[in-house]
C-alpha cells in the first residue's frame, strides 16, 4: 500500500513508477483527489460532532421554549452527523481502493521496460560442453523416466495436465534439497517453519496477490479461502495486525510449504516436463526488517541464495528484473537463472523481492522502536523451489550413461552414493 505521505510530499516520483512499470499513471491522480475528498469528510464529521457535543451539554441546562429549540437544532444536527459520517465511510472505501490499485514504487535503479529488458549482474559457473564430452544431453523427462525418478503419465491420469510424481530417486532428490535448504537457512538464523497452504482473503490480499497475479490463484469459493501459490503469503501475513518490537529485528522466518498456481495464460509453454506445474513445494525465506536496513538485506538474501546454487555445482547468472516484469509487491527484484542445457538458456530458479513497506502497510504490521510505531519492510527469497532445481540438477549432472552425479553437498542425504543410477533400459 502506497504511503499516502510520499503520495502527498512527491506524486511525480509514484507517477514515474507506475509508467515504468507500464501502469496507469492517472490512478495516482485519482488517489491524490481520493485521499483529499476523505480528508474532507473526516474535516466535516469531526466538526458536526463537536457541535453535536457542545449541543448535548446545552440542553440539560435550557428550559421552555429555548430547550425545545436545542432539541429540534439536535434532531437536525443528528441527521447530519449520521449523512458525514456515511460520506466519510464511503470516503474511506474509496481511498482504499485506489490505494490497492497502485503497485509499490520501484526503488531508483530498477531497470525499466518489460520481462525482456532485465539487466544481467553476474555469471557464476560455465556451462559443460556436452559435445566436447561426445554425447547429447537428454533432458529432464528422459532423465526422470530411466532414474525411475519422474512419472509424468500416471501424473496426468490422476490429476491432469501439469501433474506429476516423484518416485524413489526423484522423491529422495527432493527431500535431500528439503534438508540441505533447511541446514543452510538455520545456519544463518532463520526459524524454520511449515506454513498453512489455505490462507483468508485478506492474507492474499495484504501480500498483493490479489492483483496482477489474482488469475493464478486457485480460490476455494465456497469457503472464501485461497490455496497460496508461495510461503511468502502466510510468512508475510503471520504478523499481521502485530505491533513488533523493532530491537528483535530483523526477523527471519524460513517456510516449506507446497505451492498452488493455476498457469493461467502459459498455455503451450512448458508443457514438457515439470518446469511449469500447478504444484510443488518451495523453501521460501523471508525477513522483516526496519525500512532503512532493506535494501542490505534484500543484498543478503541474494548471496544466500548465490550460496546455494553454488552448493549444488550449478551454473547461474543473476539478473536484475526491470521494473515492468516485477509483480505489485516488489520495488525491487533479482533473479538466479540456472542454465537449463536442453533448452540452451538460462531459467528462473530462485528469486529475491525488497516489497519495501509496501505489505507491511497493507497487513498492519509496525514495528515500536524509540522514535515511535512506524511501518517496517518485508522481503522474500527462494532458497529451493524444487521442481526447478530438480531439473537443472538432472540435466546439468547427468553422464553419458543415464546416470546423474551428486553434488557433494547432496550426498550425505544420500548415505554417502555419488550418483544416481538408472533403473529401466
Amino acid at each position: 500500500m502506497i504511503d499516502l505521505r510520499l503520495l502527498r510530499t512527491d506524486p511525480e516520483r509514484v507517477r514515474a513508477s507506475q509508467r515504468a512499470r507500464g501502469e496507469d499513471p492517472t490512478l495516482v491522480d485519482a488517489l491524490l483527489s481520493a485521499d483529499e475528498a476523505r480528508r474532507a469528510a473526516v474535516s466535516r464529521f469531526d466538526t458536526l460532532r463537536n457541535e453535536q457535543k457542545l449541543l448535548g451539554k446545552q440542553i440539560p441546562k435550557a428550559a421552555g421554549e429555548e430547550k425545545s429549540a436545542l432539541l429540534e437544532q439536535g434532531k437536525k444536527l443528528a441527521e447530519e452527523v449520521k449523512a458525514a459520517e456515511a460520506e466519510q465511510h464511503e470516503a474511506d472505501t474509496v481511498l482504499k481502493q485506489l490505494q490497492l490499485a497502485i503497485s509499490n514504487v520501484v526503488i531508483d535503479g530498477v531497470p525499466e521496460g518489460g520481462e525482456d529488458d532485465f539487466v544481467l549482474r553476474e555469471t557464476i559457473g560455465t556451462p559443460r560442453d556436452f559435445a566436447a564430452e561426445g554425447f547429447e544431453p537428454r533432458d529432464h523427462v528422459e532423465l526422470g523416466r530411466l532414474l525411475g525418478a519422474i512419472d509424468l503419465e500416471r501424473g496426468a491420469k490422476v490429476g491432469g495436465a501439469r501433474q506429476y510424481y516423484l518416485t524413489g530417486a526423484g522423491a529422495l532428490l527432493e527431500i535431500a534439497l528439503l534438508n540441505l535448504a533447511m541446514a543452510q537457512a538455520t545456519k544463518y538464523g532463520f526459524i524454520p517453519m511449515i506454513t498453512p497452504s489455505l490462507v483468508k482473503p485478506e492474507a492474499m490480499e495484504g501480500t498483493g496477490f490479489l492483483g496482477q497475479a489474482a488469475e493464478n490463484v486457485y480460490r476455494l469459493p465456497e469457503d472464501d479461502m485461497y490455496l497460496v501459490g508461495t510461503s511468502e503469503v502466510p510468512l508475510a501475513a503471520y504478523h499481521m495486525d502485530e505491533i513488533l518490537d523493532a530491537a528483535k529485528l530483523p526477523l527471519r522466518y524460513a517456510g516449506y510449504s507446497s505451492c498452488y498456481r493455476r498457469e493461467a495464460g502459459s498455455y503451450g509453454k512448458d508443457t514438457r516436463g515439470i518446469i511449469r506445474v500447478h504444484q510443488f513445494e518451495k523453501v521460501e525465506m523471508f525477513s522483516y526488517v526496519l525500512p532503512e536496513d532493506a535494501e542490505a538485506e534484500h543484498l543478503r538474501l541474494l548471496e544466500w541464495e548465490k550460496e546455494f546454487l553454488t552448493a549444488l555445482e550449478l551454473p547461474f547468472h543473476v539478473i536484475d528484473v526491470a521494473a515492468g516484469d516485477l509483480g505489485s509487491s516488489a520495488a525491487r527484484k533479482f533473479d538466479c537463472e540456472a542454465w537449463i542445457p536442453t533448452q540452451g538458456k538460462y531459467r528462473e530458479v530462485t528469486s529475491t523481492s525488497n516489497c519495501t513497506e509496501f505489505q507491511a502497510r497493507r497487513l498492519q504490521i509496525r514495528a515500536r522502536g524509540a522514535d515511535g510505531v512506524k511501518p517496517l519492510a518485508t522481503l522474500n527469497g527462494t532458497l529451493c523451489a524444487m521442481p526447478r532445481v530438480i531439473v537443472a540438477i538432472l540435466e546439468n549432472h547427468q553422464n553419458a550413461d543415464g546416470s546423474v552425479t551428486l553434488p557433494a553437498a547432496l550426498r550425505p542425504y544420500f548415505g554417502g552414493r555419488e550418483k544416481l543410477e538408472p533403473v529401466t533400459a
